[in-house]
C-alpha cells in the first residue's frame, strides 16, 4: 500500500513538472508523456513528425520504459537514427487499469534515472 501511495505522490510531481515545462502549465496526460519520451529517445527534438512517425516514437517510448523490466531489449539505431528494441519477454496479460500503473511506475523510474525528480 504504501508504495502505491509514494507512487501516486512521484506521479504527481512529475506531471507538474512536465506540464509546466512542456505544455504552459496544461495537465499532460500519460499518452503525451510516453510521446515526449519518444522524441527524448530518438533525440531529434526540433522537428515536427508525421502522424505514423508520432506513432513510432511512442512504440521507442514504451519500449524503453519497459526495457528495466526486462520486456525490451535496444538493438540498434538504423540508418536514420532511430531505436529499435526487440522484445524479449512477453508482456503479461493486464487488465487498463494494471496497465496504467506498469507504465507510470515506468514514467517515474525514467525520469528519476534522468535527475528530473528525486
Amino acid at each position: 500500500m504504501a508504495r502505491d501511495i509514494q507512487l501516486k505522490k512521484d506521479w504527481e510531481t512529475l506531471v507538474d513538472v512536465l506540464s509546466d515545462r512542456f505544455a504552459d502549465g496544461d495537465t499532460l496526460d500519460l499518452d503525451a508523456i510516453i510521446y515526449l519520451i519518444g522524441v527524448q529517445e530518438l533525440g531529434q527534438l526540433h522537428r515536427r513528425f508525421k502522424k505514423d512517425e508520432k506513432l513510432h516514437l511512442m512504440h521507442i517510448a514504451i519500449c524503453r520504459l519497459l526495457e528495466p523490466f526486462g520486456y525490451y531489449e535496444f538493438e540498434l539505431f538504423d540508418n536514420e537514427g532511430w531505436p529499435h528494441y526487440k522484445n524479449v519477454e512477453p508482456l503479461p496479460p493486464l487488465k487498463a487499469g494494471e496497465q496504467s500503473v506498469l507504465m507510470k511506475e515506468a514514467i517515474v523510474l525514467y525520469f528519476k534515472d534522468q535527475g528530473i525528480i528525486s
